[in-house]
């Protein structure tokens, strides 16, 4: 079991998103310059992707509604809201990771406040 004190040190890349037992594809953006890119320029995501370290997000120049969720150190959501294109997102105090997915994604895999995700890198 995982020390509360312990942190994980996550890398740019793939994974795995487990949410209540279903597996989505995850794309993991640790790096400043990843995590400024995000989901800009895209008209879609497969999956979701995971912002670390994050506590809030924009989309600003995106092409797509999103879902976001703002998820504490253990990967507990705190969070989960719709943001359409061109709105600046409130920082969220306890967040250290933020899950971006299409708009109505989050809500068909059932996902809500308090459920903990598990991460897999790849």
């Amino acid at each position: 079991m995982r020390r509360r004190t312990e942190r994980i040190r996550w890398r740019d890349g793939h994974g795995t998103l487990v949410v209540a037992g279903r597996e989505q594809p995850l794309e993991i953006a640790a790096s400043y310059r990843a995590r400024t890119r995000g989901l800009l320029g895209r008209d879609g995501v497969a999956g979701a992707l995971l912002l670390t370290p994050a506590a809030s997000v924009h989309t600003l120049r995106m092409r797509f509604a999103i879902d976001v969720a703002y998820l504490t150190r253990d990967l507990t959501v705190l969070s989960v809201r719709t943001m359409r294109p061109w709105r600046l997102g409130l920082p969220r105090l306890r967040a250290r990771h933020v899950l971006e997915a299409e708009a109505g994604a989050m809500a068909a895999w059932g996902l809500g406040a308090g459920l903990r995700v598990t991460v897999s890198a790849a």
